[in-house]
């Protein structure tokens, strides 16, 4: 795969249009502009709390990684170890520092699989600064002008909802905020589901003497089954390890409605992961996928943009298990170095088991009706002929009537 080092020659322009590409939003985009103008690197921010296995929609955030270290930006990866914790307990304490460590190695083997140098990278774990005494006293500050109501609205499309919401929910919102300054970037990047964080830290660190940063956002992939692709919901996307008759199964299960476009998970994986990771592979940039369809239906096909393959879907001239075959042979080519990756790093292992421990799941003891005709036996007493109903003269039997046996 084409390596993603810098790109020499690239005008301030052509580094914005390459650091923009395929987002869904930029906020202050007149912030990362300046910062080009002045020929100096763009240093920006993505983080992710390690809750749940990470998917494949982490994909997306990867081939923008990507695109930054092209256009020679200073890229921070913030594993959010505390948010994990603050997000209503998802990642509980004894486990979280696991779970960290594993979202590091699996980031670093899918930005290796599509091509993307990691020693560019700066990794940093969110414990290592945000239990320090002035980001503590700063978050202080912080809380000192945001109301209650602003905190809460800012996280509810990533905070998860409750009946009885927790202070914690309150607090991540403002510590996402202050990790711009701390983390000293430029902008910080996230999906668009991030949004109203985003617009949190904008509207409130300058009332504590820190600058505006720019915010760019990518579009949220559908999950396979309809609706956001979630870590909880295993229905709805596909694990990075996941082996390949996993990857058959959950696609032959996906929702993929003929001649549908609009909501379609499977269409969107190949437009918003397939099509620019294949572009990322490509020397001059272009992106392919490849439909493997049988002769007797045309045999196989390539289409070269995604509105092309969405016109033929549409048209139904692409039917969904055709579409979900080519998906099922790209995604794997994706993830056979990854898989190898697991399973040849003994620490990888490790730091999965750890992460991720097996659930014990504790079998009820089934308790005794009462009152039903329940013949308590003695231990001493032999066994009752079931067949004819003949109990010997040697047993000893003791009915008990409305008494709960112990």
């Amino acid at each position: 795969m084409a390596s993603t080092t810098p790109t020499t020659g690239l005008t301030p322009d052509e580094k914005y249009d390459l650091i923009t590409s395929n987002l869904q939003e930029v906020l202050k985009p007149n912030i990362v502009k300046s910062v080009l103008a002045e020929n100096r690197p763009l240093k920006i921010y993505w983080g992710t709390a390690p809750t749940g296995r990470p998917h494949c929609g982490y994909f997306v955030p990867m081939v923008k990684l990507a695109h930054f270290l092209r256009a020679g930006c200073e890229v921070t990866v913030l594993l959010a170890d505390i948010h994990a914790f603050l997000d209503n307990l998802k990642a509980p304490l004894e486990l979280v520092t696991h779970r960290a460590k594993y979202y590091e190695l699996v980031i670093k083997s899918v930005l290796r699989a599509i091509g993307v140098p990691i020693e560019k990278l700066r990794f940093v774990l969110g414990s290592s600064y945000q239990q320090g005494s002035a980001y503590v006293m700063d978050l202080f500050r912080l809380s000192s002008i945001v109301t209650e109501h602003d905190a809460k609205k800012a996280g509810a499309e990533v905070v998860k909802q409750v009946a009885s919401p927790l202070l914690s929910g309150l607090i991540y919102p403002l510590m996402q905020a202050l990790d711009e300054e701390h983390l000293g970037v430029d902008a910080q990047f996230g999906g668009v589901d991030q949004r109203k964080i985003f617009t949190l830290a904008a509207e409130n660190l300058p009332g504590i003497g820190f600058k505006e940063r720019a915010h760019l956002m990518n579009p949220m992939v559908p999950g396979l089954a309809g609706g956001k692709m979630s870590a909880s919901d295993p229905n709805s996307k596909i694990d990075f390890l996941d082996g390949e008759e996993v990857v058959k199964n959950k696609l032959r299960k996906s929702h993929c409605a003929p001649g549908e476009v609009e909501g379609n998970g499977v269409i969107s994986f190949v437009e918003y992961v397939l099509f620019p990771i294949a572009e990322l592979a490509d020397e001059k940039g272009e992106g392919k996928f490849v439909v493997p369809r049988d002769e007797k239906w045309g045999g196989p096909v390539t289409y070269s943009s995604i509105a092309e393959l969405k016109k033929d879907y549409k048209e139904d001239k692409l039917s969904p298990m055709d579409l979900k075959r080519g998906v099922e042979e790209a995604l794997n080519k994706l993830l056979d170095p990854i898989r190898k990756d697991f399973e040849q790093d003994e620490e990888f292992k490790t730091a999965a088991k750890l992460a991720y421990p097996a659930e014990v799941k504790v079998k009820k003891k089934k308790e005794k009706k009462i009152g039903t005709g329940y013949i308590h036996k003695d231990k001493k007493t032999t066994t009752e002929k079931v067949a004819d109903r003949d109990i010997g003269p040697e047993v000893t039997v003791e009915v008990r009537v409305g008494v709960g046996s112990k």
